[in-house]
């Protein structure tokens, strides 16, 4: 299955984390540091934080990203509010 840059780079961001997980805003400050590195506005990150969110909650439907709430997985339709991320067991380096 095909999937977008910033997936891919979730994917790989997650990896250097393994076996920890993983902030969606730390993952959009650094998707946005990699992508822009000369864009001065320090709140720059915000505006990929949904997509973060969104290729979080479309990788754990595949399986290969574990959502997780309060240290608990949880499925993607119950990823509310606070989530971190980490890579499903079979995705880990």
């Amino acid at each position: 299955m095909n999937i977008s840059p910033l997936e891919a780079f979730l994917l790989d961001h997650l990896r250097a984390c393994a076996p920890g997980s993983a902030d969606p805003v730390a993952v959009a400050r650094a998707f946005q540091a990699a992508t822009r590195p000369d864009d001065r506005d320090p709140d720059a990150w915000h505006r990929h934080l949904s997509a973060v969110r969104r290729g979080a909650l479309r990788l754990a439907g595949e399986g290969r990203i574990d959502l997780l709430r309060k240290g608990k997985k949880v499925p993607p339709e119950q990823a509310r509010g606070v989530i971190r991320l980490r890579l499903a067991p079979d995705e880990a380096p």
